[in-house]
């Protein structure tokens, strides 16, 4: 009796001993490893607050250790929404650095997005988080969406996309009423496509080679001293996408063509999804037909406006590109996706490069 009752023992602590383990992993900051199943794929949780990635008050996004927030030089414009960006790495792990493209993220990273905007009263309303995961299984990035609910405790996943109308200040503290578009992960997979694989597009070495305001140190070599990134070179050897607002450090024509590379070069590049139009925005290209230059579109049709080149030097009216920006009417709006207002700002900024161009001698 006294061996069955040691036995018994040794068993209910052994189970104790589990469940402890399992409270332990689950419990801190890290919780994101829950997400593999048992075969190895990664399994999108049902919602945001399942994954562990923030502490406290959920809608305060408070990364814990092992999320880090990071910014981009020059973000893509999305209705005047407000942007915080995450990302998580499995523990020990790191992303190696590539000198074009996105950063070589290790298995398993996690970059979390999230949207918000402010309302009339001006307070931060959370619309939706999405999530781009490298599966360990395939080693291919998957996308998913979470909408927030309206007492913003938490966000739902949700793969059909959704209308939210809301009411946003934009810039200037000027209200505008629009329908917010939430995409369905077809509509993810359009932007973030390039050659039929599925890759994040903002983390990018150049897009991250500068300091956030209110810090001293470089963004990149923050990650490299936190071990979050190898192989960085000397800073003064990577490129730095300009910031678009930034004309004391950079010109016109910098921050014209990064905001044309972070808006629209995702798809007007080689193997993006416009690549057929001949049209490439990246901020390496030299070619000035291939950005446009007294270009004829190939596909533009009634979306052109019945104008004859996406731009003309000099002549910002007569530029397809300023024209489709200028729009939110279906079939001319560009971008297609991701905005449903115009950017009056960025509509200014690419109308005062193409009317300080030279004009072209025929």
């Amino acid at each position: 009796m006294h061996k069955i009752y040691s036995l018994m023992l040794l068993i209910f602590m052994g189970i104790a001993i589990a469940v402890v383990a399992i409270q332990s992993c689950t419990s801190q900051s890290g919780q994101q490893a829950n997400a593999i199943a048992s075969n190895g794929t990664f399994q999108f949780k049902e919602k945001l607050s399942d994954y562990g990635f923030f502490k406290n008050k959920l809608n305060a996004l408070e990364p814990q250790e092992t999320v880090v927030r990071y910014q981009l030089s020059t973000p893509l414009f999305t209705d005047y929404s407000i942007k915080d960006r995450f990302v998580f790495l499995p523990r020990g792990s790191s992303a190696k650095y590539t000198a074009t493209g996105v950063l070589d993220f290790p298995d398993s990273t996690i970059i979390i997005k999230n949207f918000a905007y402010t309302n009339t009263d001006h307070q931060k309303i959370m619309i939706e988080t999405r999530l781009l995961v490298k599966d360990p299984a395939d080693k291919k990035w998957k996308a998913m969406d979470y909408l927030w609910n309206a007492a913003q405790t938490d966000a739902v996943k949700h793969i059909t996309g959704a209308q939210v109308p809301i009411t946003l200040l934009d810039d200037e503290g000027n209200p505008i009423s629009t329908t917010y578009q939430v995409p369905n992960t077809n509509d993810c997979k359009r932007c973030h496509i390039n050659n039929d694989v599925l890759t994040p597009i903002g983390p990018k070495a150049r897009n991250l080679n500068f300091t956030i305001n209110g810090q001293t140190d470089n963004q990149l070599a923050q990650w490299a001293s936190k071990g979050m990134l190898s192989g960085l070179p000397a800073l003064g050897e990577v490129q730095q996408l300009p910031n678009w607002k930034d004309d004391k450090h950079f010109s016109l024509e910098q921050r014209a063509r990064a905001y044309l590379d972070v808006n629209c070069a995702h798809c007007h590049i080689k193997g993006g999804d416009a690549y057929n139009t001949g049209l490439f925005l990246e901020y390496q290209q030299t070619d000035a037909y291939k950005l446009g230059v007294m270009k004829v579109p190939v596909s533009a049709g009634g979306g052109a406006g019945g104008l004859n080149y996406d731009i003309v030097p000099g002549d910002a009216a007569h530029s397809i590109i300023a024209y489709r920006m200028n729009s939110t009417e279906t079939g001319t709006a560009m971008p297609e996706l991701a905005r449903t207002v115009i950017h009056k700002e960025g509509v200014k900024l690419i109308t005062d490069w193409i009317s300080q161009m030279k004009k072209q001698v025929k």
